[in-house]
């Protein structure tokens, strides 16, 4: 053992190997063994910049179109306090994603982390039905185009915006109030600290919407052909521009209907078939999508709009461009 001892430890000077003992052979020999420093441990995770990131620009952005809504007086058709409703929501998502990135990291507590997810929660859900309420109204304008235009149609819009806002408060304190896994970890959905089951009754009640919207929208896409082909005989249009005009229609309701599936409907389905056991980078994979779906409404719903741009520029600059008050609007504008 020694013979060996001197062999390995032949680079060292042997007098001074002879006069040490063995703890202080060790310390030589660990004081001379190179330190490789640990790796960082990554503090922050990648996946909640990303989701705070596109919470500051859900933020931002619906945060105009309510300035837009609140300001000008003129915006208080049924129409336009829906889009508010949808922009209110979706404001509140964003500014319940950066809360959420800021208590993950500084206020941890079973606390803060139930009142972000309420918040989140009854947000989403807000702008989930917020979008059904807008596929009503629009059906509504449509099939009952005479009458459209009365008290009672507002008075069947705020009664859609009390229900919605009201249940999806509901839905938001039901953590809070309890329904929660903060006790039992084995019944915690992908989202923490949501249940299995409280996760469930969200995806079925999406896709019942989804399926209600769906239909909605069939309806609309026919009436839409409809008009357009009333149009085209009334004015004697071509067959050519009879069909560019329902083609534009058509593409546009398929658009909107088909964002929103593509934005929610991975989330939703992975929320029915997983648990909390799965790796977490699946429900950050799935939900960054949902929340797109926030950042693309004000573009597909508002900014579309000929007088919400119209109040936009009046705000911005004091003006109306005339390519927006010269533009007509056309049964493709859906």
């Amino acid at each position: 053992m020694n013979e060996d001892l001197k062999v390995n430890l032949s680079w060292l000077p042997q007098d001074h190997l002879e006069a040490s003992s063995p703890e202080n052979v060790s310390t030589a020999v660990s004081s001379l063994i190179p330190v490789v420093d640990p790796e960082p441990e990554l503090i922050v995770n990648p996946w909640d910049i990303v989701l705070c990131t596109s919470g500051t620009l859900i933020s931002c952005e619906n945060a105009i179109v309510v300035l837009i809504i609140f300001q000008n007086p003129n915006l208080r058709a049924p129409m336009f306090l829906l889009i508010g409703s949808l922009a209110l929501a979706d404001l509140l998502a964003g500014i319940g994603l950066i809360i959420n990135f800021i208590f993950a990291y500084l206020l941890q507590s079973e606390a803060t982390k139930l009142v972000t997810i309420g918040l989140i929660v009854a947000s989403f859900s807000a702008s989930v039905c917020s979008l059904l309420a807008i596929t009503v109204d629009r059906y509504l304008s449509l099939y009952y185009a005479l009458t459209y235009n009365s008290e009672r149609t507002v008075t069947f819009t705020y009664i859609m915006l009390i229900l919605l806002w009201g249940a999806s408060i509901c839905i938001g304190l039901l953590p809070i109030m309890g329904w929660n896994c903060l006790k039992d970890e084995s019944t915690c959905s992908v989202i923490r600290p949501l249940t299995k089951n409280n996760a469930a009754i969200l995806s079925v009640s999406f896709l019942l919407m989804f399926a209600l919207m769906l239909q909605l929208y069939i309806q609309i896409c026919k009436i839409v052909m409809r008009h357009a082909h009333q149009i085209a005989l009334q004015h004697h249009f071509l067959a050519t521009s009879h069909y560019v005009t329902t083609r534009k229609g058509v593409s546009t309701l398929a658009i909107i209907l088909g964002t929103f599936a593509a934005c929610w409907m991975p989330f939703t389905l992975y929320s029915l078939i997983a648990d909390y056991t799965y790796p977490s980078i699946y429900t950050y994979a799935t939900l960054l999508p949902a929340t797109y779906n926030s950042i693309i409404n004000p573009v597909i719903y508002a900014f579309r709009n000929q007088e919400i741009q119209k109040a936009f520029w009046l705000i911005c600059c004091g003006c109306i461009p005339s390519s927006l008050s010269q533009r007509a609007r056309s049964p493709s504008d859906v």
